[in-house]
């Protein structure tokens, strides 16, 4: 009976997932789920992002948190029309609380909006929420073995951003190596050596958003 409720509720979530894409994909919005553990760094991204592309894109946020408005505190504070969702304890979004909230969103006038999910590298993998790319965060802090340990995430998503490459030389780590671990788990995933903090290799980030919205409205 555990085995079926859990593929009743996937199955639910799918059905509702495909509706929210149909959504944006007729608004013309580029949606993206942002997963990462806690602490990596994707409210400091997102941040730079906004920042940096503010005079080009309209960008709006989703942003998941377990408790608090402090990350959709920042995203405002940035620049960017952000909208809460808190989970009162659930460690992923879904389908239907993206559904619940896309009202709250102005649409009309976004081209990216960027859906923060809850940190952490488990349970949001198995939740599509109608995105038209994932993208994983990983920072060098968290070590190289990440990939491994939770290959769920790592295969879900197109593109892994590795944030603090500013730390690498302090951390003794090498960048190569997340790059290699990362590929050993999902040959297909790019990743993107980037620092939030001081802004290297984020043009590489904004080019594969920009290539993410032309192919989307084509």
């Amino acid at each position: 009976m555990k085995v079926k409720l859990s593929k009743d509720v996937l199955e639910a979530n799918e059905a509702m997932a495909e509706a929210n894409a149909a959504r944006l994909q007729e608004a013309g919005v580029f949606a993206i789920d942002m997963m990462s553990s806690p602490g990596s760094g994707k409210t400091t991204i997102l941040e730079r992002t906004i920042d940096d592309l503010s005079d080009r894109l309209q960008i709006a946020v989703i942003v998941g948190d377990v408790s608090t408005t402090r990350d959709a505190e920042r995203i405002e504070e940035a620049g960017a029309e952000a909208v809460q969702i808190n989970t009162g304890g659930a460690c992923h979004l879904d389908a239907n609380m993206i559904r619940d909230v896309l009202d709250d969103v102005n649409l009309a006038d976004c081209d990216i909006l960027f859906i923060e999910n809850i940190g952490n590298l488990v349970c949001p993998a198995g939740y599509v929420l109608g995105e038209a790319e994932r993208v994983m965060v990983l920072s060098t802090p968290e070590g190289t073995d990440k990939p491994a340990k939770y290959p769920a995430m790592f295969r879900t998503c197109s593109v892994a951003l590795l944030n603090k490459i500013d730390l690498s030389d302090a951390l003794d780590v090498d960048v190569e190596d997340f790059a290699d671990e990362i590929e050993r788990v999902n040959p297909e995933m790019q990743t993107m050596a980037v620092s939030a903090l001081t802004g290297e290799g984020m043009e590489e980030w904004y080019s594969w958003l920009q290539a993410g919205m032309d192919r989307m409205r084509q």
